[in-house]
């Protein structure tokens, strides 16, 4: 077995909590890097990805996403749905866990296929005014 089976073997045992919590990671990065051009204020920046890293953002685009997703994907977020316990209070324990998902398909497709995941990202089509 060789160096890149052995890791896609160890990433498919991991949790769909690791996967939500390296997808919030992922998709943050990724809106941050959106905002950079043209130069802003600072306040200007964290008030635009805060907006868009909450978790009814989070939501909201799942929703956008999903019927582009494959049938695998959907079973990954099927997954991250299942894998939310309790949720933070500030919103609906549903909403939590279409985000929760959200994040889970994110750090999925970030281990597995930086492709699929860089087409998905791009159909979210942020506002970056």
């Amino acid at each position: 077995m060789g160096v890149e089976s052995e890791k896609v073997g160890v990433t498919q045992q991991l949790s769909p909590s690791f996967l939500a919590y390296l997808g919030d990671a992922v998709y943050e990065l990724y809106v941050r890097t959106q905002y950079i051009f043209p130069p802003r204020r600072l306040a200007e920046y964290h008030n635009k990805v805060v907006s868009l890293v909450r978790a009814e953002s989070q939501a909201a685009f799942l929703s956008n996403l999903y019927p582009y997703l494959t049938e695998f994907e959907k079973e990954i977020v099927r997954r991250g749905r299942n894998a939310t316990a309790g949720g933070r209070r500030r919103v609906s324990p549903k909403i939590y866990q279409k985000s929760t998902s959200f994040e889970t398909l994110i750090g999925y497709l970030y281990l597995h296929n930086p492709q699929r995941l860089n087409q998905l990202l791009k159909k979210l089509n942020l506002d970056l005014t």
